[in-house]
């Protein structure tokens, strides 16, 4: 079975990655931080020249996912749930994003998480330019649970309330 780290290394040529012309630069060694960037291709712009907005979505969809998935380890289930898009200008020639979540924010999710059960995590996604602008925000929303949540008992309190 690969790594996760070989995994990672492999992202780029997972075909909606490859196809979009997204490419994953950089990881950090504890996997808390993603360096992702964007070239403008003949095969990724729209009818006007500019990154067409599925692939700009794309560029955000997986990446908090892998980190929270490395960071909080096997106990937890974690998926992306939902996205909201915003293009603030055009994209244009080589966008980057940067997704991050520190140790700190690990632990507080996993404490949280081990008092509660499960919760919906909302995460800011900011693409930007060359020149550093922000041209597309994207909120990515995880769903992140334990494996042993007790659905019964959430159930019950449900039932009451």
């Amino acid at each position: 079975m690969l790594s996760y780290k070989t995994k990672m290394k492999l992202i780029n040529w997972w075909p909606p990655m490859l196809g979009t012309g997204i490419s994953l630069k950089s990881i950090s060694d504890d996997y808390t931080r993603f360096e992702v960037e964007m070239k403008l291709k003949w095969y990724n712009r729209n009818l006007i020249g500019i990154h067409y907005g599925g692939s700009l979505y794309s560029m955000c969809d997986p990446w908090y996912m892998f980190i929270l998935t490395a960071n909080l380890g096997k106990r937890y289930v974690v998926v992306d749930k939902s996205a909201n898009i915003r293009y603030l200008k055009p994209g244009k020639g080589t966008l980057r994003c940067v997704f991050e979540v520190s140790k700190d924010e690990v632990k507080d999710i996993r404490s949280e998480l081990d008092q509660i059960g499960k919760k919906d995590y909302t995460f800011l996604c900011e693409v930007r330019n060359a020149a550093g602008e922000v041209v597309t925000e994207v909120d990515k929303i995880v769903y992140i649970r334990k494996k042993d949540f007790d659905w019964e008992a959430f159930n019950q309190k449900s039932s009451v309330s």
